[in-house]
């Protein structure tokens, strides 16, 4: 009888409101709810990533054959820039960390400081996939669409050869508008060295490739969008644009949060609060946007 009262005493304040559960605020609480709702979004767009990609696995690009570029340096090399990408939002992650861990020690000059490196990552990160979207939607080598919407490329030695160079035109000046699939049918017979790679990834010869694009040939893919991709199959495109494009927003969301964090903790409003929880609730925010670029990384470019 007397452990049954003290369970109900026990018990008792639950009922009456205004418990904490796990010492964790209404706003913390409300975060948690945010960020499993947005977990469950991501997912369901990852899922039908996974599902495309393996519906039409035989035509599907390889994202180390697409994503090759990095600034400044010639060459090709694969994933190397969107592996910085990641590191640098992962580091931004570690600053977001120690300026919670300062905000609870209530040292604002190192919250402000730790802050600042943390928006500095993300800006960093928004340069980046600006970059990376704006050589995906120009293009590299160029592509053939056939009639029934396939694509194939031009191949040298079994390797992608750029259409720019077989028209002699330079991808960065806008030249390639001069160019339609008339004229590089016609380069294309001169240069016996070139053939076709096809849809799921076998090769034509030449004399083979020049009988194949005169049957087939529909028009020269010089880019990426959300109609056509010179990369391979249109939903690759359509899944790049809206997947990544949707975490950038949150990253920039996340960014926009910290610079107000920012100028609220140099206007010293959580010292008189007399606590950081605010950065805490945020910093949960870009921990969650770091982590699903992880898995936007994992699933997109690496599997």
């Amino acid at each position: 009888m007397a452990d049954s009262l003290i369970q109900n005493d026990m018990n008792a304040p639950a009922w009456k409101g205004g418990d904490v559960p796990y010492k964790a605020s209404y706003g913390k609480m409300m975060m948690w709810f945010f960020l499993i709702t947005d977990t469950l979004t991501f997912s369901a767009f990852l899922t039908g990533y996974g599902f495309s990609r393996f519906k039409f696995k035989d035509v599907w690009p390889v994202p180390e054959d697409v994503f090759t570029h990095f600034p400044f340096l010639h060459g090709d090399h694969p994933l190397l820039f969107v592996a910085l990408m990641t590191f640098i939002l992962i580091m931004s992650s570690v600053t977001m960390v120690l300026a919670v861990n300062y905000g609870h020690k209530m040292q604002k000059n190192k919250v402000i400081m730790w802050l600042s490196f943390t928006i500095l990552g993300g800006v960093l990160f928004l340069s980046s996939q600006a970059w990376e979207w704006g050589h995906f939607i120009h293009g590299d080598s160029g592509a053939i669409e056939l009639n029934n919407a396939d694509v194939i490329h031009v191949v040298k030695d079994k390797e992608i050869y750029s259409i720019y160079d077989l028209m002699g035109a330079d991808s960065h000046d806008g030249s390639h508008h001069a160019f339609g699939m008339a004229d590089v049918k016609e380069n294309f017979a001169s240069d016996t060295e070139l053939g076709l790679r096809l849809y799921d990834k076998t090769f034509l010869d030449h004399s083979t490739s020049i009988e194949y694009l005169d049957q087939n040939a529909s028009k020269v893919l010089l880019g990426a969008n959300l109609t056509s991709n010179e990369y391979g199959h249109v939903l690759f495109a359509d899944y790049f644009f809206f997947i990544t494009g949707f975490h950038g927003f949150h990253v920039f969301s996340g960014v926009v949060l910290l610079i107000i964090l920012l100028i609220n903790t140099i206007m010293g409003t959580y010292e008189k609060r007399g606590h950081y929880e605010m950065v805490e609730k945020i910093g949960l925010y870009w921990h969650f946007v770091d982590l699903v670029w992880v898995f936007v990384f994992t699933f997109f470019y690496l599997v």
